[in-house]
């Protein structure tokens, strides 16, 4: 038996005793004194593992398992074996334990868990692999289509170093916020795990544009008290109505986190005031009986508008058709009597425990008649098809992430079938997307559909609720340009294999072309000289160029061009003939002046990103990979993030200082009252007070108001910040934004 060993000082093991003790007073589910033995001899066996580790702040490493422990305990509801693996997730990775020993001692499941969650190291990856994030993210996904607790550990983990990360140097703050705001935080959310989510995204966001964090957070708590006492004013009656019908609620003012605000704030180009749903009002029904929990919550709905005018267009019914994380709730948005509208959330104790906890709720709730597995199960079986593909596909890791992200972090619409069936599909998803989730053939058959009666093309988008009846053509085969018509990885993956079934009904026909055009060109006709041009083509195999040349795509002098001419020439005929994957040309301007920092050896050549257009005085981050030059992104740009959460060790310190003969292009958007001269003072303000170059204006009139879109080049954020002031002063000008920063 392990005990804490003296390389802890007294005063840190009393402290780790005191968090051990902590863990065990929040853990709430089911466990007996075998139960708390093993969590014990766990906790043991870290604190001696991790003996000789401290974190960068100086602390003793083993606060890190006991924290993520707690996590997993107190925020996330789970029981031993979670917890077990909380204690021990870096044993394996950062220590001489192996994953023998913990199977030994703590069992397979133990053992399979923490292998899932523990990083891929340089000997475990092949030579070549770009993204060493990407490949320790597949394992983890595929770990967690086995066993779902990988991933509860993995992000409770991720959710302490989050906690923790201000000790960490800038560049890795960036890599590891990307990573979260990309691929954890959304993943917590279609697991339900909403309390974790919305930290991890305010703390993504702290990291990423911390000027934005603060400005918000300030705020937020400058509209604070106000917004609340009007919240409070608008619920009482409808409560005290309620109360007497003898149906028991209680009512909350809820403060949307800083990032959801942000995101609402960038995406309708508002100020907070303007963002109504900043605050949101919640009941909460004390329902008993679960099949009496429909008819309350529209019973309060009701009330609600006894009081209040609601927007029908903003309603939407989670309670007949709950999310597949398991989330319901009615939310409707009201008209005060203050002429404010009310974004408001109406459900059940049940409802507002598994919206807040998720995962933990489910497990409390499967056994009863609440149908709260057939969610999880939906996603998992969705995970585990994902996983399936990827390994028949040979999908390379990125790709992977890709797939995943695609069709599992879209929110979701629910749409019927001609025969009343419900089907779940990512938002975005199209008639052929529905066509491909009903059955392969209907979808390689799909000449259009039949949405709520009305005819439509394969391209068309689906919304929520809509009833889809598709039409098919014997004479309808796969297309290559249908991939620009789908959402879904899983009806790309039906559409590729279409595809190349298709193709393979001319193998024999183009091959006895080919060999006529070889014989005829006195070429060899060999497998060396056929792959040859499949790779002149950029064709994957030789079913994909016998296709082509059964459909005249390729033809006699192709053949003589690709095989006879020099490189020079093929690659003349490529550019001139070729249409498949045509690459366009950079637009994006490079300049060689720039003084950047890397933190390693000097690196030349950059490319300024036209996604978010930094320029000097912004904050920026330098992305550097292998063979291109230098990106340079916003931090906030979603772009980078992506990037970010892939090639984190490819992130370089550097910053951007420019001469004034430099210029950067800058984009505004101007929304003021329509009045003649607008333009005109607009104009002048721009060229002849400030001379900038203007690159365009544009304006468009919208009732009484007129939008001005103006971009610039400017030298620094300095003249950018000016120019702003200078145009929010006029008089009919109500708004000034920067646009173009978040791609």
């Amino acid at each position: 038996m392990f005990t804490l060993p003296d390389t802890y000082s007294p005063e840190e093991k009393i402290e780790l005793e005191r968090q051990f003790e902590e863990l065990l007073k929040c853990w709430k589910s089911r466990k007996n004194e075998q139960d708390v033995a093993l969590v014990t001899e766990a906790f043991l066996l870290a604190a001696n593992a991790h003996k000789d580790q401290r974190r960068r702040s100086g602390e003793p490493y083993m606060y890190h398992p006991l924290a993520v422990a707690t996590i997993i305990a107190s925020e996330m509801g789970v029981g031993r074996t979670s917890i077990i693996c909380a204690l021990l997730h870096d044993v394996v990775e950062d220590t001489d334990y192996t994953l023998e020993y913990i199977s030994e001692h703590f069992g397979e499941k133990v053992a399979k868990i923490v292998d899932g969650v523990t990083k891929l190291t340089s000997e475990d990856l092949d030579k070549g692999v770009h993204s060493p994030q990407a490949e320790t993210f597949r394992k983890v996904i595929m770990s967690m289509s086995v066993d779902i607790r990988v991933i509860l550990v993995k992000l409770a983990d991720r959710l302490h170093n989050m906690r923790t990360l201000s000790a960490m140097p800038h560049h890795k703050q960036l890599k590891i916020a990307s990573e979260t705001t990309q691929i954890y935080a959304p993943i917590a959310y279609r697991l339900g795990l909403y309390r974790v989510k919305i930290e991890l995204d305010d703390l993504c966001l702290k990291y990423i544009n911390p000027s934005v964090f603060e400005s918000v957070q300030k705020q937020l708590e400058e509209v604070r008290e106000k917004k609340i006492k009007e919240i409070e004013d608008f619920l009482a009656p409808v409560k005290a109505e309620l109360e007497q019908r003898g149906i028991k609620v209680r009512t909350r003012a809820i403060e949307r986190n800083v990032s959801s605000v942000w995101e609402r704030m960038v995406k309708f180009g508002m100020s907070l005031e303007e963002v109504y749903d900043a605050y949101v009002a919640r009941i909460i029904i004390d329902c008993q009986n679960p099949e009496d929990e429909k008819v309350q919550c529209w019973e309060t709905f009701a009330v609600f508008t006894k009081y209040y005018y609601p927007d029908n267009k903003k309603m939407r019914d989670w309670v007949s058709f709950p999310k597949t994380n398991g989330y319901s709730s009615i939310h409707a948005v009201f008209m005060n009597k203050k002429g404010n509208w009310v974004e408001t959330q109406i459900r059940t104790e049940r409802m507002d425990e598994t919206a807040e906890n998720g995962f933990a709720a489910y497990w409390k709730y499967r056994d009863q008649n609440f149908n709260a597995e057939s969610g999880l199960d939906l996603w998992m079986k969705v995970v585990r098809n994902l996983v399936q593909q990827a390994d028949e596909n040979h999908a390379s890791a990125i790709e992977f992430i890709d797939n995943f992200k695609l069709d599992l972090f879209n929110d979701e619409i629910f749409v019927f079938t001609p025969k009343g069936d419900k089907i779940t599909l990512p938002k975005g998803s199209t008639v052929l997307d529905f066509a491909y989730n009903i059955h392969t053939d209907l979808g390689n058959h799909c000449v259009g559909a039949n949405i709520n009666k009305k005819l439509s093309p394969i391209q068309t988008e689906l919304k929520m609720g809509d009833q889809v009846e598709i039409i098919t053509s014997e004479y309808q085969e796969p297309q290559e340009k249908w991939f620009d018509y789908l959402a879904t990885s899983s009806a790309k993956t039906r559409l590729k294999n279409g595809i190349k079934d298709f193709r393979k009904s001319f193998k024999d026909k183009g091959k006895a072309m080919l060999k006529e055009y070889f014989d005829n060109a006195k070429i060899d006709f060999s497998k060396t000289n056929r792959n040859i041009l499949a790779e002149k083509f950029n064709l994957s195999n030789r079913n994909d160029l016998y296709y082509l040349v059964a459909t005249n795509k390729i033809g006699q002098q192709d053949v003589e061009t690709c095989l006879k001419k020099d490189e020079a020439s093929w690659s003349e005929y490529l550019v001139k003939y070729l249409t498949l994957g045509i690459v366009k040309p950079s637009s994006e301007r490079k300049n060689d002046k720039a003084e950047e920092k890397p933190a390693d050896n000097s690196v030349s050549g950059y490319v300024i990103s036209t996604c978010c257009n930094p320029i000097p005085g912004d904050d920026v981050v330098a992305i550097q990979l292998p063979g291109q030059p230098i990106q340079i992104h916003h931090p906030d740009c979603l772009e980078a993030q992506k990037l970010m959460s892939r090639y984190g060790e490819s992130i370089v310190k550097a910053h951007l200082q420019f001469g004034d003969d430099f210029a950067f292009l800058a984009t505004l958007k101007i929304l003021a009252v329509n009045k003649m001269g607008f333009g005109t003072t607009l104009f002048d303000i721009i060229t002849n007070q400030e001379k900038l170059d203007m690159q365009a204006m544009e304006m468009k009139i919208e009732g009484g108001m007129v939008v001005a879109t103006v971009s610039v080049y400017v030298n620094n954020l300095k003249t950018l910040e000016n120019l702003i002031d200078k145009i929010r002063k006029l008089e009919l000008v109500k708004k000034v934004e920067r646009v173009g920063k978040r791609s």
